[in-house]
């Protein structure tokens, strides 16, 4: 049974079929914003994080994404990346969720995992961490979108969601796209035209409110107010805007990002889901090499399925059988990226990619 299916964009095509790709040709790493979903993908991150053969010596590696994408990846610029990563899927699976639950209790549980995973001592060491560089993706509220309370809060997130499906580039009347980076300059996306957002120097004040942010769900988490260094407001899930991925990474025409998805479609923010036809611009897929696990192998996962946050209310009254199965996941996946790189390294990838469709 193959465990992995791999689709690539045109020139990242050529090069993987060319017998031209290797790890060292990885400069930016994504995180999709995709909840519990990020599990499937902890046995791979482990491998890369154990071998540290991502990228190049000569330029760090750019590892960027919101909400879950964004905790993985904080994870990997401790001075122990391993055991932090392993904290957090401890920590993150057995987050605390019941029918007494509100917002602000939910962001109190996000913290303490946070806490747990992520050492206030460390901070500085991640910051200037000489291999990879982060950016941590927020949407900072605007309009209705802003306000805490329930019912107004649906208002706004309501009336976001008819206009952006008109057209996307109404979802920033209520959304701003906030960018939090590590390094001395920011990241190459956040300086190209249509950007749409403000990169903000992250460091030892705004570390973890960053983090924090970039996962905290309209209506399910209370936002994060005024974050050091940042415009004053709400800060909210990074996914809201960046979900999956849309933005071209690549600085040279040789550079490769890869994401590890959950599955085939691409989808640019959290509220494109529904939208058939939605996508990102096709130059932001040209440099692509998308990592899914197989169908087959997600047959093996409890329930025939990969977890996701409709688990928290599946199993509200049974909060060990959740954790019983997401460590299941866990376990299974384990093999993941030790299966992509001997993939790599055999070269047997070139004859397993396949076209990244646009459709």
């Amino acid at each position: 049974m193959e465990r992995l299916c791999f689709r690539a964009g045109k020139r990242a095509l050529e090069m993987i079929r060319d017998g031209g790709f290797s790890l060292d040709r990885v400069t930016t790493y994504v995180g999709p914003a995709v909840g519990p979903r990020w599990l499937v993908a902890s046995g791979f991150d482990l491998t890369l994080l154990q071998n540290g053969k991502l990228g190049s010596k000569s330029r760090p590696v750019l590892l960027t994404g919101a909400s879950a994408g964004a905790w993985r990846f904080a994870a990997w610029l401790q001075p122990e990346p391993e055991k932090s990563y392993r904290r957090l899927i401890d920590a993150y699976i057995g987050i605390p969720c019941d029918r007494r639950s509100t917002p602000s209790s939910l962001r109190s549980s996000l913290q303490e995992v946070i806490n747990d995973y992520l050492e206030d001592d460390a901070i500085p060491f991640a910051l200037a961490h000489d291999h990879y560089r982060l950016a941590v993706t927020t949407a900072r509220a605007k309009n209705l979108a802003a306000l805490e309370t329930p019912r107004v809060q649906k208002w706004g997130l309501a009336l976001c969601y008819a206009l952006n499906r008109i057209n996307r580039g109404h979802l920033f009347r209520f959304f701003e796209r906030v960018v939090f980076y590590s390094g001395p300059r920011p990241p190459q996306f956040c300086l190209r035209p249509g950007f749409r957002g403000k990169a903000v120097v992250l460091n030892e004040f705004n570390f973890k409110h960053a983090v924090l942010a970039s996962g905290a769900i309209p209506l399910l988490i209370e936002g994060v107010t005024d974050i050091y260094g940042a415009p004053r407001g709400i800060y909210r899930d990074g996914g809201l805007i960046d979900y999956h991925l849309d933005h071209d990474y690549a600085v040279k025409e040789d550079d490769m990002t890869l994401i590890f998805l959950h599955e085939d479609r691409i989808v640019p923010g959290w509220l494109d889901k529904k939208i058939k036809g939605r996508r990102p611009p096709a130059e932001a897929l040209d440099n692509l090499l998308v990592i899914t696990p197989s169908p087959e192998l997600v047959q093996t996962f409890p329930g025939g399925k990969i977890p996701d946050r409709d688990d928290f209310e599946t199993f509200i009254d049974d909060p060990a059988g959740r954790i019983l199965n997401w460590r299941k996941v866990v376990e299974i996946c384990a093999p993941l990226g030790e299966e992509f790189a001997e993939q790599v390294e055999s070269g047997k990838i070139r004859g397993m990619v396949e076209p990244l469709s646009l459709e």
